[in-house]
């Protein structure tokens, strides 16, 4: 369910922009994605997980508003990201 370190790593290292960026939009989303898909997973098995739920929601929320900042700002970037997250379907 969590991201452990050295997937967190691995994320960061795929999506930043540059040697030392961690805090990039396209860092986050990718790293907010790997914690949302993570809790999709475990909602399958605990449905009745509601306070979860809620943390999902947020997350939700926030890699939204993200991904709209994003695509105010470079909307090339935006489409790039989100065909390599796979999202939109």
């Amino acid at each position: 369910m969590a991201v452990t370190s050295q997937d967190k790593s691995k994320l960061i290292a795929e999506y930043q922009r540059g040697n030392r960026d961690t805090g990039s939009p396209e860092v986050q989303i990718a790293l907010l994605t790997q914690r949302i898909n993570g809790l999709t997973d475990h909602f399958k098995s605990n449905v009745k997980d509601h306070h979860s739920r809620r943390g999902l929601l947020r997350m939700v929320s926030r890699r939204r508003k993200l991904l709209d900042y994003l695509k105010s700002r470079n909307a090339d970037s935006y489409r790039a990201l989100i065909d390599r997250l796979g999202l939109r379907k």
